[in-house]
Order: C-alpha cells, then structure tokens, then sequence
C-alpha cells in the first residue's frame, strides 16, 4: 500500500511544496506551489499562475517539499 507522509510544517512558509488533500467530491487533488502561510488550521499555497489556494489542515493526505523549477536559459 501507499503510505502518504506530511514532510510540510507550519514553519516551512516560502518553501515550494505539493500537497494532496481529499476533494469534496471524493478522490484527491493535488496543489502546488509556494507555501505562503500555514496558520489557523489552513494552508495557504501560490501557484505558478499567481491563484493562492487554501486548503483546510484536516483535509491534507499527505505534503512534501519540492525543489525550485528549473531555471529556463535563454537561447
């Protein structure tokens, strides 16, 4: 089986992160993007498109912390 692990705290804001949380429809989703606060019971996360999503703390399977994107040279 999958075991889902929360590496993400509460003092992990500014730290580019992916989160999967249960959907109220069912099923999971995942978000991500860069923490911006983690307070209240809700995790608030920047996409790469500027949207912040929050997400409640209880509805969180499992986080971890990603490496910044890479870097697009130019040409």
């Amino acid at each position: 089986g999958v075991r889902f692990t929360v590496d993400v705290h509460p003092g992990d804001s500014g730290i580019r992160v992916s989160v999967r949380r249960h959907l109220q429809e069912g099923g999971y989703g995942d978000v991500l993007g860069n923490l911006l606060s983690w307070s209240g019971g809700w995790l608030r996360i920047e996409k790469r498109d500027g949207t912040v999503v929050e997400v409640a703390e209880g509805d969180v399977v499992a986080a971890k912390k990603i490496p910044p994107p890479p870097v697009r040279r130019p040409r």
